[in-house]
């Protein structure tokens, strides 16, 4: 495979589509991305092709970045939630930390730098000289089973006493890691994504220096000109996990088909490509797919847009981010299971793609970032009951 990064990162997943393939089932049984799948993410230079140049990324657009996770999600699920969760978290440590931090954490490794975790702030930093004490323990943390830095958030404190910023909140902060410092729990024995390595970890009064720390919510770049890093890890995370959805749902929307040719089920008289009912769900299915997708790459591109000339970006900017992510994912969830049903008894197969995407897709879509609460969240900004929302 050639090691020369390209802007075109869908066509780059998708040469991988047949080594993937022989790979899925050994990822599901170690529960982590199998050592074969890992090193082809990096031979084809799709583990760092989010990150700024600097650290040997291609900065694509959100179209782009979009466009490969939905291939990615097509092929595995597993694989699909990889791409949002190691490459955005590398992406969003090469773009805000230090120099300093930088050098340790990818010039020191060739930019060979792979990164999981949890971002959300369930640790807490004891404010020390240099840096921080850091103790916290930290759920699913997304693609640490093959992970040389874990990504931990955490809230920053001086004397026992959590830190309040001037706005009346406390600044959140994400700690970059190395493994060997890490006490992994494991606890991913789940339904879906299984191959994913989602691991739970702890550190009890480590310190870390302030070099390898950055704002949950920055905005400020120090490397890397993709309008991605000026918006910032919330609009990436959101754009990732429409796509992861997307994804799926497009696997088995396309599996369906191809099996609605040959499936005659049970007491029917033709194959299910025939059944009127199963053509109108095809159809209908397919433009809510589609009409989703549309939403958010036209959601994204719009607000891209807005920072390549030098606009300000607004509360309901980012609202309306947060709803196409939300909306594309119920959306797919909805297409995932009128697909199921429509495939019958060859969807609960073990092992066949359509059994792992079913279940791929009602693992993800319990993620707390795409819940119901961003669509109040972003009404409350709509109706001016709001100025701005924490954390949108």
């Amino acid at each position: 495979m050639s090691t020369v990064l390209t802007r075109d990162g869908e066509a780059i997943a998708r040469s991988l589509r047949s080594l993937m393939s022989e790979e899925v089932a050994v990822s599901e049984s170690l529960r982590t991305m199998s050592p074969r799948s890992v090193d082809a993410l990096w031979e084809s230079g799709l583990m760092n092709y989010c990150n700024p140049v600097q650290a040997g990324g291609a900065e694509p657009t959100f179209p782009q970045m979009i466009a490969m996770w939905i291939e990615m999600a097509w092929q595995d699920g597993s694989l699909g939630w990889i791409g949002i969760a190691n490459l955005p978290s590398a992406a969003a440590c090469a773009a805000y930390l230090s120099d300093e931090g930088f050098d340790e954490v990818f010039t020191q490794h060739d930019n060979r730098t792979t990164v999981g975790g949890q971002f959300f702030p369930n640790g807490m930093g004891e404010t020390v000289d240099g840096g921080y004490r850091l103790t916290g323990a930290w759920n699913f943390g997304s693609g640490t089973g093959h992970a040389e830095y874990v990504a931990a958030g955490f809230m920053p404190s001086v004397n026992g006493e959590m830190v309040i910023g001037d706005d009346g909140m406390p600044p959140l902060l994400v700690a970059v890691i190395p493994r060997d410092e890490i006490v992994f729990t494991d606890g991913w024995h789940v339904q879906g994504l299984k191959g994913t390595g989602s691991y739970d970890y702890n550190v009890t009064d480590l310190f870390v220096p302030a070099d390898r720390t950055f704002e949950l919510f920055c905005q400020t770049p120090q490397r890397g000109s993709a309008a991605a890093y000026s918006l910032g890890l919330m609009a990436i995370t959101a754009a990732g996990h429409a796509a992861w959805a997307l994804g799926v749902a497009k696997s088995m929307l396309d599996d369906v088909m191809e099996l609605a040719t040959t499936k005659v089920r049970m007491g029917d008289e033709s194959s299910l490509a025939n059944k009127s009912t199963f053509q109108r769900g095809l159809s209908h299915h397919l433009a809510m797919w589609r009409a989703a997708r549309l939403l958010v790459v036209d959601a994204f591109s719009d607000a891209e847009a807005k920072v390549l000339a030098g606009e300000k970006v607004t509360p309901t900017d980012r609202a309306d981010l947060r709803i196409a992510a939300t909306y594309a994912t119920e959306a797919s969830r909805e297409i995932v299971q009128w697909a199921h049903l429509a495939a019958g008894t060859s969807a609960i197969r073990e092992g066949s793609r359509l059994e792992r995407a079913f279940r791929d897709m009602y693992t993800g879509t319990q993620h707390a970032f795409i819940s119901e609460k961003t669509y109040t969240d972003s009404a409350r900004l709509y109706l001016g009951l709001i100025d701005d929302q924490f954390g949108m």
